[in-house]
């Protein structure tokens, strides 16, 4: 559920989103969500494997609950929920939660707008309903706030969010702290809320506040394509660069929910008629996190692309290094420019982790769903590493051209993110064996990959 006043994937299930799910169940059984093309929900199945960590020891557990909360509104068909535990075994980090790497000395930091008056109550539901532990939880707002309007969409948007966002974390990494930064600017799109969010992130950057920033925002390149844009991303990049090299702190940021464009108005209402990325997930410094579909059969997991999952070219960074390592076809297609994004995890809102927000549970979705899924993952490799590890783009994209890929990633390669709706009609790209520009090197067996990740760059 990437924000601006609501005009990415809602979570609240408001009449019209219920109609609207109710006729995607009906017309896929791809399950896809909003006007793209719907893509095929059948991938090879992967079997999580629950291997044991070396040198880890097994950690007493509470009793897992796998079974989800009643949904209200959710198609009978194409709908599935998971729970923490059901979340976790999905991406491999549940051998690594009974061996104790939970994320216990790591602090997440969560970047919002507003933030929810609810968050501290939703969190006892959310951790009592799933036996997990209670969650070391800060709330700063070193700018200011603004009094909580329940009548003013964008703020009842950003509480849904900053749940969403909190909840996927605590479920991926139990015992990691998260530190939740507020502005009292709605984001949007141009360089509207850039500047406070990035006080908002030196600020964590200056106090130490943690290792790992999950950013569920975005703003559209082409409202950034001015003087003002290029100076504030300007501002950005040498931030990042900093915070990632010398400060030790890795950056998640979802690719956006718009398939191959996305908005080319400051107000939100239009979409671009040609294609379009976003930043922060185009900036090199920063690890950009598409969408999947995470369907289940049984005990077995599988993933397609979320046909929704924003990804393509930025036109204002060029090929970072790491992304130099790519074989020829994928240089064919990145032509010498940043490809977003690096990788990915479940977005689609039908697929999703149940969480709850002010008295209503529903399945998180959106890019914004995949983004904190990663940052709790990387509290975990921190945990393991004993320090934060910074910048991590490298190291990824080293081990995914190793022999390590297929036990370190899952890669979807069905679907694509065209868009044919809104009076727009974008051709987007498919995805494909190996990295491409919708579900990037692909999404994490964490098992594997977390050890190797901490190795690579010890």
């Amino acid at each position: 559920m990437q924000h601006r006043l609501l005009k990415r994937v809602t979570v609240k299930l408001a009449p019209a989103l219920l109609v609207l799910l109710l006729v995607l169940a009906s017309c896929s059984s791809s399950g896809s969500t909003g006007g793209a093309t719907p893509t095929p929900r059948a991938s090879a199945t992967q079997t999580v494997s629950q291997g044991v960590t070396p040198g880890a020891t097994t950690t007493a557990l509470p009793a897992q609950v796998d079974t989800c909360p009643r949904l209200i509104g959710y198609p009978k068909t194409g709908t599935f929920c998971y729970t923490p535990h059901q979340l976790r075994v999905a991406y491999g980090a549940e051998s690594l939660y009974e061996h104790g790497f939970t994320g216990k000395g790591q602090t997440v930091i969560d970047i919002v707008s507003y933030g929810s008056p609810t968050l501290q109550q939703d969190m006892q539901v959310f951790d009592a309903q799933f036996h997990l532990p209670p969650l070391n939880l800060r709330i700063l707002a070193p700018l200011g706030t603004v009094p909580f309007n329940p009548n003013d969409p964008a703020m009842l948007g950003w509480a849904g969010e900053t749940s969403l966002d909190v909840q996927i974390i605590h479920a991926i990494a139990p015992d990691a702290a998260i530190v939740v930064l507020t502005s009292p600017v709605d984001e949007t799109e141009g360089t509207i809320s850039l500047p406070q969010f990035l006080q908002l992130e030196q600020y964590a950057l200056n106090h130490h506040l943690g290792n790992v920033v999950s950013q569920s925002w975005v703003a559209s390149e082409v409202t950034l394509n001015d003087s003002a844009g290029q100076q504030e991303i300007a501002q950005w990049d040498a931030f990042l660069k900093q915070a990632t090299t010398q400060g030790g702190m890795t950056f998640f940021s979802g690719s956006g929910d718009n398939g191959a464009t996305d908005y080319a108005d400051l107000q939100g209402t239009k979409l671009s008629p040609v294609a379009t990325t976003n930043f922060a997930p185009d900036d090199p410094w920063v690890t950009a996190v598409g969408g999947t579909s995470l369907l289940r059969q049984g005990n077995n997991t599988s993933e397609v692309a979320w046909n929704l999952s924003g990804g393509g070219f930025s036109q204002f960074f060029a090929m970072p290094g790491f992304q130099k390592m790519l074989p020829a076809s994928a240089q064919t297609l990145l032509k010498g420019r940043r490809g977003v994004p690096d990788v990915s995890a479940d977005a689609d809102p039908l697929t999703g982790l149940v969480f709850y927000e002010a008295g209503i549970w529903s399945l998180a979705g959106g890019t914004s769903a995949s983004t904190p899924l990663w940052a709790g993952l990387m509290a975990i490799a921190d945990q393991m590493a004993g320090k934060g590890l910074g910048f991590i783009n490298t190291a990824l994209y080293r081990l995914a051209m190793s022999s390590r890929y297929t036990a370190d990633f899952h890669d979807s390669t069905q679907g694509n993110n065209s868009v044919r709706s809104h009076g727009v009609n974008v051709p987007g790209y498919a995805a494909t064996t190996g990295w491409d520009p919708l579900t990037g090197l692909g999404s994490p067996d964490a098992e594997n990959l977390l050890p190797d990740l901490v190795a690579a760059l010890k």
